[in-house]
C-alpha cells in the first residue's frame, strides 16, 4: 500500500488525510494559543495606549491571555473539524440528527460564548483598574464609592446578556417572549424580592444624594464604622472593633444618619472636682484662669464654656467645654493633653485643691470622648 492509498482510507465518513488535518491545526492552536494571545493583546493595548493612565500594558496582558488561549483554542477548534465531516452546523441540526452529534455542538457553542463572556469580564477589570488610578489623583471620594458599584453593575450586565445570548443562539429559546412572559409574573417575583429591590434602589439613592463616600466615619442605627464599600443590597463598614458590618442599603437612608468625618470639631467637655475647702476668691481665679488658658490655644475655638456648675456636699464643680477644630483624633489628643496639664497649673497656682484624694482630674466623658472609632486606642 502506497503512501497516497493510505491517506485515502477512510474512517468514519473520513479518510485519514482529513484526520490528520485535523490534528495538526489543533496541536497548532495548542502549542500557539498563548503566543497568539499575547500577541492580541499587544495589538487590543495599543488601541487604548494613551488612555490608560499609566496602568501597564503587563496588567492588561495578565488579564487577557487566559480568557484569549482559551477563545483562540476555541477557533482552532472548530477550523479543525472544518476539514472533517463530522462538524454540525447550525442550518443543518435536525430532530434526525444524532444526540451525541447535537450535545457536542451545544457545548462547543456555549464555550465559546462564556470565553466570550470572560473577556468582556476581564476588560471591566482592566477598566476599573485604569478609572481607580484617575480617582487616586482627585481628592473627592465620590470616584472612589461609584468606581466598585459600577463594576459590579457591569459584571452583572454582561452576565445577563451572555446568558440571554446562550438561550437565544444555543438553545433557540425566543428571549423576546421570555421577558415579556416574565412580565406577566413580575408583580409575584417584585414582591418576593421586595427587600432586594428596595436596597438596589437605596444604592441608588445613596449616589445622588451622597449623605456619606467611601472612606467617611458614619453613625447609622446605632452602628459606628468606616465605610468601606456601596454595593447593590448593602453597605460595609468597618467598626472600631475590626469587625465588618454589613448595614442594607434602605437602613443607611432610612435611619438618621450622622456623618462624624464631616463635623468640623471635636468636643471635649468634662467637669473640674475641686475641695470644699477652695476659696470663693481661688474658685473665680480658676474659672477665669481655666478659661484664658483653653482660649489661647490656636486650635481651640473660642469661646470656652468654664462654669462653676454645681456644689455637693464633697466638692465644687467646675464644668469645662470646648472644641478643636480637628478632625484628627491624634491631633485631638494631643490637645486635650496639654490643656489638662495647664488647667492642673491653672488650680496649683491659685491654691486650690482636687477633690477626692487620689484623682487628678474627674471627666465625665461623651460618647465619643472615650474611643474614637476610626482610631480604636
Amino acid at each position: 500500500m502506497t503512501f497516497n492509498e493510505f491517506l485515502r482510507q477512510r474512517f468514519l465518513g473520513n479518510d485519514v488525510e482529513a484526520y490528520l488535518w485535523c490534528a495538526g491545526i489543533l496541536l497548532f492552536g495548542f502549542a500557539f494559543k498563548t503566543l497568539l494571545s499575547k500577541l492580541v493583546s499587544k495589538l487590543l493595548f495599543r488601541f487604548i495606549r494613551n488612555k490608560t493612565e499609566d496602568v501597564g500594558e503587563q496588567h492588561f496582558q495578565d488579564l487577557l491571555i487566559q480568557p484569549l488561549s482559551v477563545v483562540i483554542f476555541l477557533v482552532t477548534i472548530y477550523f479543525a473539524f472544518q476539514v472533517l465531516d463530522y462538524p454540525v452546523r447550525s442550518s443543518e441540526i435536525t430532530r434526525n440528527e444524532p444526540a451525541l452529534k447535537v450535545f457536542f455542538f451545544r457545548l462547543y457553542q456555549l464555550a465559546v460564548f462564556s470565553g466570550v463572556g470572560w473577556i468582556a469580564l476581564r476588560v471591566i477589570d482592566f477598566l476599573v483598574a485604569v478609572y481607580r488610578r484617575r480617582a487616586e489623583a482627585t481628592p473627592s471620594h465620590l470616584n472612589n464609592q461609584l468606581i466598585p458599584f459600577a463594576k459590579d453593575l457591569l459584571k452583572v450586565l454582561v452576565i445577563t446578556l451572555t446568558f440571554l445570548v446562550m438561550l437565544s443562539r444555543v438553545f433557540g429559546v425566543n428571549v423576546t417572549a421570555l421577558i415579556g412572559g416574565l412580565g406577566i409574573g413580575g408583580l409575584a417575583v417584585a414582591f418576593a424580592a421586595k427587600e432586594s429591590l428596595e436596597n438596589l434602589i437605596a444604592s441608588f439613592t445613596i449616589f445622588l444624594d451622597r449623605p456619606f463616600a467611601v472612606g467617611e466615619l458614619v453613625t447609622v442605627g446605632g452602628i459606628t464604622g468606616t465605610v468601606e464599600k456601596v454595593g447593590f443590597r448593602s453597605t460595609r463598614l468597618r467598626t472600631a472593633e475590626k469587625s465588618y458590618v454589613t448595614v442594607p442599603n434602605k437602613s443607611m437612608i432610612d435611619k438618621p444618619l450622622d456623618n462624624l468625618s464631616l463635623r468640623t470639631a471635636r468636643r471635649v467637655s468634662f467637669t473640674l472636682s475641686l475641695s470644699q475647702s477652695t476659696t470663693s476668691e481661688q474658685l473665680r481665679a480658676i474659672v477665669q484662669g481655666s478659661r484664658t488658658a483653653i482660649e489661647a490655644h490656636t486650635l481651640v475655638e473660642a469661646p470656652a464654656e468654664v462654669k462653676f456648675s454645681a456644689l455637693t456636699p464633697t466638692a465644687k464643680e467646675v464644668s469645662v467645654q470646648y472644641f478643636v477644630s480637628t478632625n484628627s483624633y491624634d491631633e485631638y489628643l494631643n490637645v486635650k493633653e496639654d490643656l489638662n496639664y495647664r488647667l492642673i497649673e491653672v488650680v496649683e497656682q491659685h491654691g486650690g485643691v482636687f477633690a477626692n484624694a487620689g484623682t487628678t482630674i474627674v471627666q465625665i466623658a461623651t460618647p465619643t470622648d472615650s474611643l474614637d472609632p476610626a482610631n480604636p486606642s
